[in-house]
């Protein structure tokens, strides 16, 4: 049997400390890797390695971004660059590992997280400015299938449990990744929750539930409409109504301590309309 491996894309200008004292010593979190067999998945995450981030130079900015970010926040990245502002850089992964390394001292400039609750978690520890914070994007929840499986559009209520067969849903792990949490907010509301919480592939990110799926690994899951739209490989075969779940939105807000006025100017071109229009197209709502 062939083993495939998928390795998370962590930046260049990134790397991981593979140290166990020291990084039990700084108790910060990052997630290596996900290797995958054909029928057994094998998640590897340590939740208690660092990472160290370059310094950045004048006139950048280094920002710390929801996974599900990645493609137009990037896109957002160049077309700022090409306006003579700056250089930014991302940093992706899920919210909560962010937030977390922001708490223990990581130099982001700005925090873009696809759960208020956890930019909530940094304000009321004083690690963000307050006065920036503003909800910048909306998303959606859909239920997903690789390209080729013969699910058709399927009725929630009625036919999630069925087509999911002998296979696992794979999501954002619900207890602590927000599409996870938007995801489980929703299955309990349609009655689904408890058949379904122990055949569930908890992800550390929604983008390795997405890719899962992609690989064939999964036969469902559940993503951000806008995952959906990131790669070939699956499409779409279920729209989670948003009233049986809280409103997805995505909070930004400068990092506090870190004054960099390029950081300041990125989040006022984020919300131009030739942004709007971007982030419409790799399909982000507004709130």
């Amino acid at each position: 049997m062939r083993r495939q491996s998928f390795e998370l894309r962590i930046p260049s200008n990134l790397w991981v400390e593979r140290h166990a004292s020291e990084a039990l010593r700084r108790k910060t979190w990052i997630v290596i890797f996900a290797r995958f067999d054909r029928m057994f998945l094998v998640v590897i995450t340590v939740a208690a390695l660092s990472f160290i981030v370059l310094p950045t130079r004048a006139g950048e900015v280094l920002v710390f971004a929801a996974a599900s970010t990645t493609e137009a926040l990037n896109e957002a990245a160049e077309a700022f660059a090409r306006n003579g502002e700056g250089r930014v850089r991302g940093v992706f992964a899920g919210s909560s590992i962010l937030a977390k390394q922001i708490e223990n001292g990581a130099p982001a400039d700005l925090y873009l997280s696809a759960n208020p609750a956890w930019m909530d978690y940094l304000e009321a520890r004083g690690h963000i400015v307050a006065a920036t914070r503003r909800d910048l994007l909306a998303n959606r929840l859909v239920v997903i299938v690789r390209e080729d499986s013969a699910s058709k559009f399927l009725d929630l209520n009625v036919d999630l449990i069925a087509a999911l067969g002998e296979g696992r849903l794979a999501l954002g792990d619900p207890d602590h990744v927000p599409a996870g949490i938007y995801a489980r907010q929703a299955l309990e509301a349609m009655g689904s929750w408890s058949e379904l919480e122990t055949r569930l592939v908890r992800a550390t990110d929604v983008r390795i539930a997405l890719h899962l799926v992609a690989r064939g690994e999964a036969p469902l899951g559940i993503v951000y409409a806008s995952d959906a739209k990131s790669i070939d490989g699956v499409r779409v075969v279920g729209e989670i109504a948003t009233g049986l779940h809280a409103p997805i939105r995505y909070a930004i807000a400068l990092v506090a301590g870190r004054n960099n006025k390029s950081a300041r100017r990125f989040i006022e071109f984020l919300k131009t309309p030739e942004m709007e229009e971007l982030f419409h197209r790799h399909g982000f709502g507004l709130p």
